[in-house]
């Protein structure tokens, strides 16, 4: 946990460093309050989970496949970032081709090409390079589950085999970002000189770096993309995991914006002319259940009952109304939705009498632990929700004991599984999940071939009728027939109860008046070089 005084020596720095770059050039310099503890991973690669990749992913880095981050008004789309161009061969379809850009440059002026590429997949895919990182494949090794080989065609293609056939591989892309090579090498082969002195190809080069204080991002007047130019010359990103203290800083005037405002402030903040903006979101916070023998959650009444224990309004009304109700994984406007015939909804009676029929009540609890983290972007009001939820679980005879850790943490619990001996004891998990396409939303949370720690299917879950449809999704490439098979899936997903889906967040901010424009995408991937000032 952070002190009072170490976040107010990090706004210090941030304002010596804005008004030093004022008086010097007249910079636009935005510091910006995040609700992580620290800085995520500089590297290349970031830790912290997906909410970490506005911060020091897609800002230093750029990955062969983007995310279209420049639209609110409708979901973005996949779209070209260090490859121009990908295609599935026509008569194997478990091989990529990715075409590769020319004339980009990473920023220590060396070359980005197809060398750069495969030394970056053996980086984080192949222990035995040299330049194998354990920490940084840690965090993208479950997200590329699909790779099973790759190889430099040219100097400017490369070719992925996949697994099998799978048409939602695309998406794994998005995760994989391109350090330099020669900058490496120049720093003495050392991944920890990297993380101060990293070179990527993106839109900011870091230019300071204070482990849990702050870290500066300067803008990258050559930047390849020119309508990703940053809008300002600097933005100083300064970690407070309480949404108290990054509401207060925000109302002193020490930051210009904020993520996840303390909700009960919203009315103060616009009363002080402060802007909320929010948007649509593919997210939902829940309790992702173990599944295998020996945990209580085996018994689906249980499972049920725990859906069947919330007020989701009322864990609205704690949020200030900056969320919604969940009905599953994903709202039932998606197209994956489906027609689940467990309708999930507040019924403190059924609840109770499930538990009954499963052996316990308020005299004779179910005593379970739960792994939960104190904080972070995506988890929300992480301890308030927790705690609400906890004491409606009571209500119907299940008592709840949370394992409180920093979200990094928990992320390590989550990537190991249920199974692992790491998690012993614990009978469900509590990271909150990204849901914005086929991938995210369905296949690597509840496809039997994903259970961790392969992938993320978390707590073990096998339904071979979801295999089958997952399946037929990944081998077709008709986008429609993708979408039915997704929602046959999402439906039975729904109808066994594998989660605890309580709210989909709104991913609020909170922007001083000095920030004039912010393009709050409907994701959790976010455009820092949209923030402007005029």
């Amino acid at each position: 946990m952070r002190t009072r005084n170490s976040i107010l020596a990090a706004i210090a720095l941030a304002l010596a460093g804005s008004l030093s770059a004022l008086s010097a050039q007249a910079e636009t310099v935005v510091r910006y309050g995040i609700s992580m503890a620290d800085i995520p991973l500089t590297t290349g690669q970031p830790d912290r989970g997906a909410g970490a990749y506005q911060f020091t992913a897609y800002t230093i880095y750029d990955p062969l496949v983007a995310w279209e981050m420049d639209v609110s008004d409708r979901p973005g789309k996949l779209v070209p970032g260090l490859a121009t161009e990908w295609k599935v061969d026509d008569t194997d379809k478990t091989k990529w081709r990715f075409t590769l850009r020319k004339g980009v440059k990473f920023h220590d002026s060396s070359d980005f090409n197809a060398d750069a590429v495969i030394w970056n997949l053996d980086k984080v895919l192949n222990d035995k390079a040299p330049q194998f990182d354990k920490r940084q494949s840690a965090q993208v090794k479950t997200r590329l589950p699909s790779v099973k080989s790759y190889a430099k065609i040219d100097d400017f293609a490369i070719e992925i085999t996949t697994k099998t056939v799978d048409s939602f591989f695309p998406y794994q892309m998005l995760w994989f970002l391109v350090s330099s090579p020669a900058q490496y090498a120049k720093l003495g082969n050392d991944w920890d000189k990297f993380a101060s002195q990293p070179s990527g190809t993106g839109p900011f080069k870091l230019t300071k770096l204070v482990p849990r204080e702050l870290a500066e991002l300067t803008k990258n007047p050559d930047y390849w993309d020119k309508k990703r130019i940053p809008k300002v010359d600097k933005i100083v990103l300064i970690p407070m995991p309480e949404a108290l203290t990054r509401t207060n800083a925000l109302l002193a005037g020490q930051v210009d914006l904020i993520e996840t405002p303390a909700p009960d402030a919203v009315p103060q903040l616009k009363s002080a002319g402060m802007r909320i903006v929010d948007n649509i979101t593919p997210h939902v916070w829940n309790y992702h259940l173990s599944v295998l023998p020996g945990s209580p959650w085996t018994d689906i009444r249980l499972r049920k009952a725990l859906n069947l224990a919330i007020d989701r309004d009322a864990v609205v009304g704690l949020m200030n109304g900056l969320a919604k109700p969940a009905k599953g994984q994903v709202d039932p406007s998606s197209p994956w939705f489906g027609k689940p015939t467990f309708d999930i909804k507040y019924d403190l009676a059924a609840a109770k009498k499930l538990v009954e029929e499963a052996g316990y009540s308020k005299d004779k609890p179910l005593k379970t632990t739960f792994i939960i983290a104190q904080g972070g972007t995506g988890q929300m009001l992480s301890l308030p929700m927790n705690e609400f939820l906890q004491q409606s679980f009571k209500e119907i005879g299940i008592d709840i004991d949370f394992k409180v850790v920093e979200l990094e943490t928990l992320y390590t619990h989550w990537r190991k599984g249920a199974a692992d001996e790491m998690n012993a004891g614990i009978t469900a998990n509590n990271i909150a999940y990204v849901t914005s396409d086929p991938l995210y939303a369905i296949v690597r949370f509840f496809a039997s071939d994903q259970i961790a720690p392969v992938g993320v299917n978390w707590g073990g879950y096998k339904n071979e009728k979801v295999d089958a449809l997952i399946s037929q999704a990944k081998q077709t490439f008709d986008t429609a027939k993708q979408d039915e098979l997704i929602a046959q899936a999402h439906s039975l997903v729904v109808d066994d109860a594998v989660l605890v889906w309580v709210v989909h967040d709104t991913n609020p901010h909170a922007l001083s008046p000095k920030v004039k424009k912010f393009v709050q995408a409907q994701h959790w991937f976010q455009d820092l070089t949209q923030i402007g000032v005029e």
